[in-house]
């Protein structure tokens, strides 16, 4: 394949901004609000220890699925993906896939993370992956790249990672009482107790949290105490924000006192196996809703995923390596008893769905309306485009049923949901798509020809909402 030198520079100033109000939008409004990214898998380790990155390949490719997928998509051997290939081999396979990257939104990612924060404005290819790799390189030996650093370049007010309740958080501990200006927050993520998936891995994981708790499991009753006490921990430690992630939604209906009965014995280890974990999780997730809504939190819940796939490269490097789907499950009818019953009892609090199938975008924000009340705006929301949605189109057909069915000027706007630091380049991606479309539609006469009114519900979209949504 040819590289042409012509048009070398990558994505200018008016990137994505095809008006002159899009263009005063952006950056009259939007480019340099701060970043709230209330829900990502940063590791907080990283972030407190505050140490160089070992190469352009640890910052940038461990861990990245959607890199991954595309790289083995375009023929590339995993020992160059997730194997045991040198760093700069890997890096050099990917610069040969970008180029034929076109139109998936990987190669828009991939030149925005090195125009923000490296300063490299040319497309990447095999031609420069060994002068861009060097720059990277050196960059991050410098105390500007340190990974504070890299999330104060980007205005990082807030954020939240993803952690298991079994969690000491001494990692947050510490970045709390230290002297960096951005709040790191945890997020508590209990999915691992309460769906039972694999009956040996689930006992496993009860261990872990009677030894964090303190609290001898051998009933339900045992473990939803467990789980309270960590929800205090978390609380203590400044968490307001709690997330699960469901292939099907479980029905909340089930639980019963035999069902009770048989779930003692499983702790106890007189049973193999459990035999209803649907009623289960249904049962311990709306009891957790409640303890969620004595704290004030906000509960996320990411549905419409399948995961592991693929078992055998599973068996061989685990979850989180790039073999999870759309999945086609309905579930919209038991989330609505879900919240309809803690609504009922005046234990609802404020809750984000996010849709991983767009076949049900309508669905999912024409439910989150019937919950929504006077003391607080969108108090139940239809959440960002997620995963494999937040790209270009998938924003836009989140963001246009939102407008539709709901009220976009009470959405609290993009979040990365990612496990890199370079991802925070991904909320620019954002609001230049956001101001281009309501750009658009006031050229079009649309929307008034009010910078200033549309100018707020911009910013409020990018910051306001999300900071005065989860009081942060």
């Amino acid at each position: 394949m040819t590289y042409s030198n012509k048009n070398k520079e990558v994505f200018g100033e008016s990137f994505l901004l095809e008006s002159a109000k899009a263009e005063n939008l952006y950056f009259g409004f939007a480019k340099e609000m701060p970043i709230i990214d209330y829900h990502n898998h940063l590791e907080p380790d990283v972030i407190s220890n505050n140490l160089n990155f070992r190469s352009p390949t640890a910052i940038w490719l461990d861990g990245d699925h959607y890199k991954w997928r595309a790289m083995r998509n375009f023929g590339i051997d995993e020992q160059f993906i997730s194997g045991e290939a040198s760093d700069i081999e890997k890096f050099k396979k990917w610069a040969e896939v970008v180029p034929y990257t076109l139109r998936n939104p990987l190669f828009h990612w991939t030149h925005l993370e090195l125009k923000n924060p490296f300063g490299i404005t040319e497309y990447f290819s095999p031609k420069n992956a060994d002068s861009i790799y060097s720059q990277m390189n050196e960059s991050l030996q410098t105390n500007d790249f340190l990974p504070q650093s890299i999330i104060k370049n980007f205005k990082v007010e807030t954020l939240c990672t993803t952690d298991d309740p079994s969690d000491d958080l001494a990692y947050h501990k510490a970045l709390k009482n230290s002297s960096f200006e951005t709040a790191v927050l945890p997020a508590f993520r209990p999915d691992s107790y309460i769906n039972i998936i694999n009956p040996q891995q689930y006992l496993t994981g009860i261990k872990k949290l009677e030894k964090i708790s303190e609290i001898s499991i051998q009933s339900v009753s045992d473990l939803l105490n467990a789980l309270q006490s960590r929800v205090d921990y978390f609380a203590e430690a400044g968490a307001k924000v709690a997330d699960h992630g469901f292939e099907y939604f479980p029905d909340t209906t089930l639980w019963n006192q035999n069902l009770e009965n048989e779930f003692s014995e499983f702790l106890k280890g007189n049973k193999n196996v459990f035999s209803n974990p649907e009623a289960l999780c249904g049962y311990v997730l709306k009891e957790l809703c409640k303890m969620y809504n004595e704290k004030g939190w906000v509960q996320q819940f990411h549905v419409g995923a399948t995961r592991n796939n693929n078992s055998k490269m599973l068996g061989k490097i685990g979850i989180n390596s790039g073999y999870d789907a759309i999945g086609e499950q309905y579930f919209a009818q038991r989330l609505s008893v879900l919240l309809d019953e803690l609504n009922s009892s005046e234990q609802l609090t404020k809750t984000i769905i996010y849709n991983l199938n767009p076949t049900f975008n309508e669905v999912l924000a024409s439910l989150a309306g019937n919950f929504n009340e006077g003391r607080i705006k969108s108090k139940v929301q239809f959440g960002a485009a997620w995963w494999f949605l937040d790209q270009l189109d998938g924003m836009k057909k989140q963001m246009n049923t939102l407008s539709n069915i709901g009220l976009i000027s009470t959405f609290v706007g993009m979040l990365t949901d990612s496990r890199s630091l370079l991802s925070f380049s991904r909320h620019d991606y954002f609001r230049r798509l956001l101001c281009n479309m309501f750009g658009s539609e006031m050229e079009r006469g649309l929307l008034p020809n009010d910078e200033e009114w549309v100018g707020k519900i911009i910013q409020d979209i990018c910051y306001h909402n999300t900071k005065n949504y989860f009081e942060f």
